[in-house]
């Protein structure tokens, strides 16, 4: 299959849903991006408790407005099913919906490239491209993003939360899983897979997102949700043949818990001496930096913060284990 769209676009039947909270002029500018195309036929806008005005900016700009009832526990993955819900009951021959969140921005060029390939490609469940990070000289975690949002161009597992679906196939599986807080988006591909659907990423540019995350803390909380999502995916989808983020939560659990947890024992043991053993983690950020020095913009960082990172991780991961034994409402784990 190439790669690149088809020459000539076909106008389709197309929806568009964006949800957010308090995203201002960030949402003001997804929102045009998307009117200004000439191709979306249907502009959802999904609430989710703002307090900036964000309700009357979309109404005023003449999108679909749906305030999700917050008494319910919020999900992103609900919020997108309650847009696409809306948008089939506005447009019930809609046939693609592109799903965005509030603080990206669609990128000219994009919805008809990605269109013309859907169109020139009926098995295509999603089409995807490339995410950028509209401010990554802001901070090293902001670089981080969109470093991890550059994935490989062709047939791909997943796709992420901007992404132009095709209507048939989001039915077939039933759409998001409304209660899962994180990684809903890759576990919706694992079901499209698994009914015969393919997804792809295009090597073209798609959004601009602004992740504003400039401390700390808002990396470290981004990095528990990833461990939630590794841990609540290999429990859902861990089994052979797809082994869904296993090798992931793996990881998260040996390198942010398991070895921490026998390194301290050890030292108790050997009078502090075994404490040496929390060597190896310099030395696994020295591994992976000689391993990517050339593929990275900033290796260094890179490799010290994939490490760091297994620490938060597992306490995603932990998190995750709590609710499923537990039985427990999952709550967001949010970073802005």
């Amino acid at each position: 299959m190439a790669n690149e769209p088809a020459s000539v676009v076909t106008k389709a039947s197309l929806a568009l849903v964006a949800i957010g909270r308090n995203e201002g002029l960030r949402l003001h500018a997804c929102l045009k991006s998307a009117l200004q195309s000439g191709l979306v036929d249907l502009v959802v806008y999904v609430d989710s408790g703002s307090t900036d005005g964000s309700v009357a900016m979309a109404q005023g700009m003449g999108c679909t407005v749906h305030a999700l009832d917050m008494s319910r526990p919020f999900t992103a993955a609900r919020a997108r099913n309650e847009g696409f819900g809306l948008a089939l009951q506005t447009l019930p021959d809609v046939r693609y919906v592109h799903f965005i969140d509030g603080d990206c921005e669609l990128v000219s060029g994009w919805l008809p490239a990605a269109l013309a390939f859907a169109e020139a490609h009926p098995q295509v469940a999603a089409v995807c491209g490339r995410r950028r990070e509209r401010f990554p000289e802001n901070s090293i975690y902001n670089q981080l993003c969109d470093i991890e949002w550059n994935t490989a161009v062709g047939e791909a597992k997943a796709c992420g939360g901007d992404v132009l679906m095709r209507v048939e196939a989001l039915q077939t599986v039933g759409g998001y899983r409304s209660g899962l807080i994180a990684g809903e988006e890759p576990e919706l591909c694992v079901r499209l897979r698994a009914k015969g659907w393919r997804i792809w990423r295009l090597d073209q540019e798609m959004t601009m997102h602004d992740a504003a995350m400039l401390h700390f803390g808002q990396w470290w909380n981004r990095s528990k949700r990833a461990g939630f999502a590794f841990a609540h995916g290999a429990a859902l989808h861990g089994a052979k043949p797809e082994q869904h983020w296993v090798r992931e939560a793996r990881s998260a659990w040996f390198w942010g818990l398991c070895l921490p947890c026998a390194m301290l024992c050890a030292g108790l043991l050997t009078k502090g001496w075994g404490m040496a053993l929390f060597l190896v983690y310099p030395v696994q950020v020295l591994r992976i930096y000689h391993r990517n020095r050339s593929k990275q913009p900033v290796p260094g960082w890179h490799a010290f913060f994939l490490v760091l990172g297994k620490f938060p991780e597992a306490q995603g991961a932990l998190r995750s284990l709590w609710q499923r034994v537990s039985g427990a409402d999952a709550k967001l784990i949010e970073y802005k």
